[in-house]
């Protein structure tokens, strides 16, 4: 399972997570059994679940955009957890498979992602494997299709889904 046991659903404090259990069953990512293994830690359990939540659930950024980068982001982090979940909201407004698996592929060259898209998609992938081409021309070009704030929005989800998928992957935990 993993190698931190998750606390199982009928000990969990909750005062401080059953709203969190809700709104992790409505959107699925992060879903229960990642508030199970974070509540060994209550107070940091609480603050990492509502900060995935509201970079991925709210915002400016379209929301499957960001489903399609965090599917991609755990796909080279090589979190099977992440990679296995998806996005309730996200299937709802019309993502697909299809979708999901051209994102994590050669979008560069795929007709259905957008200019903007693409560069969205390039930024979570050059931020970890050539982050030197992440520069103040790469920002650049990134504004024309962007506002400052939906740059911002993009480049915290993006470090921070990665670097909990990193951290989830060590715990070897599968869904």
């Amino acid at each position: 399972m993993s190698i931190i046991e998750p606390i199982p659903l009928g000990e969990l404090d909750k005062e401080k997570f059953q709203t969190r259990l809700e709104l992790a069953q409505q959107l699925m990512v992060p879903d229960t059994l990642f508030i199970q293994i974070m509540a060994h830690a209550p107070g940091y359990g609480e603050a990492l679940f509502d900060a995935m939540y509201q970079s991925h659930a709210i915002g400016n950024v379209d929301h499957s955009l960001k489903e399609i980068i965090r599917i991609r982001l755990a796909t080279i982090s090589k979190d099977s957890y992440f990679i296995n979940l998806r996005s309730k909201k996200a299937m709802n407004l019309g993502l697909t498979e299809d979708r999901i698996a051209a994102g994590c592929g050669d979008f560069e060259s795929d007709a259905q992602f957008s200019d903007g898209e693409k560069w969205a998609l390039n930024y979570a992938q050059l931020m970890y494997t050539e982050p030197k081409k992440v520069n103040t021309e790469f920002y650049n070009l990134g504004k024309s299709f962007y506002s400052e704030a939906e740059i911002m929005e993009l480049g915290a989800f993006i470090a921070f889904h990665y670097g909990m998928q990193m951290f989830m992957r060590t715990l070897k935990l599968t869904t």
